[in-house]
């Protein structure tokens, strides 16, 4: 068999596309050069939305033309009779054999019941997987069925694959009802007689319904105003104003999309208004029928930036008609929308053995690291023994966002910071899904005393008074930081609206650092291409000592170790080996002895240049005897000059993901945040302190 799966389906609407969203976002972190191929693409010019969204989130090498066998408007000339039949399987195994030549791994999505009747297009996908060559995955939609109906549906397919003599690598039972999850599987399992193996995917909110994102791309619907991420926000239900403003405002629900004339101005002003209050419940967006707008003066209050949180658009259709074709808006899981890629991975790392269904394939773990690659090990080794991360900056939509993906990736527990009430209308105006996340304002907290308390104690030979110690850990970050120290969380991250000195300043108070460190440092994952390098230090320290050289450069040893990079440490100067003299240069040649006599085992070269430490052919020049030269994988600067500099310039001339910085030495994990990080730069970072926080 090669390696692949071909994904298919006995009916309709069976979630396939959910599974393949999943499927891809793993895949593409395990494999080196996967791909995806559609048996038959669109009849006319649009492109296949799956192979569109693959090309543009992973950066597929091909054409459309490479990653489709032929188009749906061949396909139904051919499928109806067994000889044309079998020349379109033909047309399409030479189309695929072309694309598998070029890659590892390929996922195949079967036709979506389009071409033919059900039980025809199901026999020409069962045929074609065996004319390709590859495992069969069925996907079964169990959604609104009974435990008896899914088992009976799952039972009929497996014999029917059996007749085939197709190799069904394993069942996917998709969106299963949660609280009959374990009931269903039971049943199928006993009817399958426990192989191939069985997976359930439960139902999953934010997938089931559209986003406003989805309903205005169907309805061709113009933009009126609203921020690009509120568009990304659930419709829960439609509502159609038809009645006077008090009636209407009464029947606001959360997440209602509000459909109404685009003239109809006392409907608009009372909608907006109601937005505003907290007395009324938060809606997804208003849908402006009719081709009307409305007038300037509501205009401009609609394009106030306190109203940039909420989706405004406009059709050319009446309202009935417009309420009639949105209701049959159908959710749109091909998307680059951050939270429903984070919530189909997260079912698929969650309920699919992935890893286990490559071992039966025997597709390698590849050698070369992408950013991809890492940035999906780092939530993976996260997940393995989940901690809980303090948050903060609970009143910053970036954290909020990234917050959400954490849960929704099972990442780690979280705990946010801030004014309760101000977070929780955050959080519904965003249309962000945070239930159970406790939220704690420091100054109202029970817990302010006791932090007080061991602040004051902690702080007292400072000259801090108990009133001092009790107004300071009003302050998040202390409060989050005394969290921390205190174990009630294992790790802190923050800095998206504070200051490095803010973050950091109080666990250098009393966290403090590990024993026999004498110095916190900032490290930089470097994610090139093909490999990913440990820059440090390059946040902290402006002009460290010998000594501190060379506890940043174990410490970074360390770091790199926990996080599966093997430690090959470079010291860097501007001369290499015993070719220079200077002050700056025996700093570094000290600092390189003082790291092998505190680690002997490293792998610790110094001075050399950065050439020399990262490019064999300089290294083979240079120094060919060196273990570490050209083959560096932590890479110590001697100055925060030089670090930052590095950094900066390394990823703005190549394009690298720069994930960092993390501070490492402390006794429990504090990280800061770029103030202009992402919402991907803060999942990134969340998980890099649940790692660490396993490891201290």
């Amino acid at each position: 068999m090669s390696r692949g799966i071909y994904l298919l389906s006995n009916e309709p609407r069976s979630g396939r596309t959910l599974v393949a969203v999943g499927l891809l976002e793993v895949l593409s972190t395990r494999v080196q050069r996967p791909a995806l191929f559609r048996p038959v693409g669109p009849a006319g010019p649009d492109r296949d939305p799956l192979i569109a969204f693959s090309q543009g989130r992973y950066g597929l090498p091909f054409p459309d033309e490479a990653l489709c066998g032929v188009t749906q408007r061949l396909a139904l000339n051919l499928i109806n009779s067994q000889d044309q039949r079998e020349e379109l399987h033909g047309l399409i195994l030479g189309k695929f054999k072309q694309l598998e030549s070029a890659c590892d791994f390929i996922l195949v999505v079967g036709t979506g019941y389009r071409i033919a009747t059900p039980q025809l297009e199901f026999d020409f996908n069962a045929d074609l997987a065996n004319h390709l060559g590859l495992s069969m995955v069925p996907v079964v939609n169990g959604f609104g069925k009974t435990p008896e109906l899914v088992v009976s549906a799952v039972q009929g397919l497996s014999e029917t694959l059996k007749e085939k003599r197709g190799e069904v690598l394993a069942f996917i039972v998709n969106r299963v009802d949660p609280d009959r999850r374990e009931e269903i599987e039971a049943g199928v399992r006993r009817a399958l007689g426990g192989a191939p193996p069985l997976f359930l995917l439960p139902q999953h909110p934010l997938l089931e319904r559209p986003t406003v994102r989805d309903i205005a791309q169907c309805l061709k619907a113009e933009r009126i105003s609203g921020e690009p991420e509120a568009f990304d926000g659930l419709v829960r239900q439609f509502k159609v104003a038809a009645m006077e403003l008090p009636h209407f405002l009464d029947r606001l629900e959360e997440g209602g999309l509000v459909i109404v004339p685009g003239d109809r101005s006392d409907i608009i002003l009372g909608t907006l208004a109601a937005d505003q209050s907290p007395a009324f419940p938060r809606i997804a967006g208003l849908l402006l029928t009719g081709g009307l707008k409305p007038a300037p003066q509501i205009l401009r209050l609609i394009d106030h930036p306190a109203m940039a949180h909420l989706p405004v658009m406009t059709v050319e259709t009446d309202t009935f008609t417009t309420a009639l074709e949105a209701s049959r808006v159908e959710p749109g899981l091909v998307t680059d929308d951050r939270r429903k890629l984070a919530a189909a991975a997260g079912l698929v790392e969650s309920f699919i053995d992935v890893p286990a269904l490559l071992e039966r394939l025997a597709v390698p773990r590849p050698a070369r690291v992408t950013p991809l690659m890492f940035q999906h090990e780092l939530l993976e080794r996260a997940r393995r023994e989940l901690r809980h991360i303090v948050l903060p900056e609970g009143e910053e939509e970036r954290i909020l966002r990234a917050a959400e993906i954490v849960l929704l990736r099972k990442v780690c527990r979280l705990t946010l910071l801030g004014k309760v009430e101000a977070v929780q209308q955050k959080i519904a105006a965003l249309g962000l899904t945070l239930e159970g996340v406790p939220i704690i304002d420091p100054a109202a907290s029970d817990l302010r005393p006791e932090f007080a308390a061991a602040y004051f104690q902690a702080r007292k030979h400072k000259g801090i008074s108990r009133e001092i110690a009790n107004d300071t850990l009003a302050d998040v970050s202390y409060f989050g930081t005394m969290m921390v120290h205190r174990g009630r969380v294992d790790g802190m991250v923050s800095g998206a609206v504070h200051t490095t000195a803010h973050t950091i300043r109080p666990a250098l108070e009393f966290v403090k650092t590990r024993p026999g460190i004498r110095v916190v440092s900032g490290i930089f994952f470097m994610c090139l291409p093909d490999r990913v390098l440990i820059y440090g230090d390059c946040a902290v320290n402006p002009e460290p000592t010998a000594e501190e050289l060379a506890d940043i450069a174990v410490d970074s040893a360390m770091t790199a170790s926990a996080f599966g990079i093997e430690p090959r440490v470079a010291l860097l100067s501007y001369s290499t080996g015993e070719s220079g003299r200077g002050p700056e240069v025996d700093k570094v040649r000290e600092a390189t002895r003082l790291a092998r006599m505190l680690r002997p085992e490293l792998k610790v070269e110094g001075p050399i240049q950065y050439d020399a430490a990262i490019d064999a052919e300089v290294a083979r020049i240079k120094m060919p005897v060196s273990e570490v030269a050209g083959r560096a994988t932590v890479f110590i600067f001697p100055d925060l000059n030089a670090g930052n500099s590095a950094y900066k310039a390394v990823q703005q001339a190549t394009g690298a993901l720069a994930i960092g910085p993390v501070l490492q030495g402390l006794n429990k994990p504090v990280n800061d945040l770029s103030r202009g990080a992402t919402v991907a730069d803060i999942v990134n970072t969340i998980a890099i302190t649940a790692i660490q926080a396993q490891k201290s």
